[in-house]
């Protein structure tokens, strides 16, 4: 996926060609070839103007071309492949590629204080949460199709993602909260995303872990 949200704004046309023409060719694939599809997707579909658990047929209204990218793919998915399974996550991170956790702990040795978002309130989610789940539901043999929301359990802002980060790797640094206001983004993010991950918990009997213990089993691995 294309999921550089503000280089989007400047690249819509690279940005939709992957996540909306991209989904589609892989779909057109699977449909050519009789196989499932498991796409993921992004708590960015959504405005995130109201406090409340987002499920999965609530209106998507998406503020940036990444999320309108993200949903013209899942529509495209959708409308050509019976047989998929898409996964809304947020806030993505593991000990691979770069991601919030990891950007955290190296400015947290080279700064002795940050300002965090503390008005953007969502769930982070490791991504070796997410790869089991999926796992989980391939191994199911369920052909329960459809949209599914996933991500840790729980609800937190960045700032407070931020503190935790740094308490769990022992890292010396002050923190302190800024709203969205004093730190302006090309694209707009969703204010709030918590997402109801009640069907897929139904569905496929997965169990969901909080997001702080994830982040410590993440911290762990980056320690050795």
């Amino acid at each position: 996926a294309y999921t550089a949200v503000d280089k989007a704004e400047d690249e819509v046309d690279i940005c939709r060609a992957v996540n909306k023409t991209g989904a589609l060719n892989i779909a057109l694939l699977c449909k050519e070839y009789s196989s499932v599809l498991v796409h993921v997707s992004t708590d960015f579909v959504f405005e995130g103007d109201i406090v409340d658990l987002l499920k999965e047929d609530d209106l998507a209204e998406p503020i940036s071309i990444y999320g309108v990218t993200k949903l013209e793919g899942e529509i495209d998915i959708i409308n050509t492949l019976p047989e998929h399974y898409i996964l809304r996550t947020s806030w993505l991170y593991s000990e691979f590629a770069n991601n919030f956790v990891k950007t955290m702990l190296k400015l947290g040795t080279d700064r002795d204080q940050l300002n965090i978002i503390v008005d953007q309130i969502g769930t982070p989610t490791y991504a070796i949460d997410l790869a089991g789940a999926i796992l989980d539901i391939i191994e199911s043999g369920k052909d329960e199709y459809g949209i599914y929301h996933y991500s840790n359990e729980g609800a937190v802002s960045w700032f407070d993602f931020a503190k935790a980060i740094f308490d769990i790797s022992g890292t010396q640094v002050k923190v302190y909260p800024i709203p969205t206001s004093e730190y302006p983004t090309k694209a707009a993010r969703p204010k709030f995303s918590v997402m109801d991950k009640s069907k897929i918990k139904e569905v496929f009997q997965i169990e969901v872990p909080y997001w702080r213990d994830s982040l410590i089993k993440c911290i762990d691995k980056l320690k050795k």
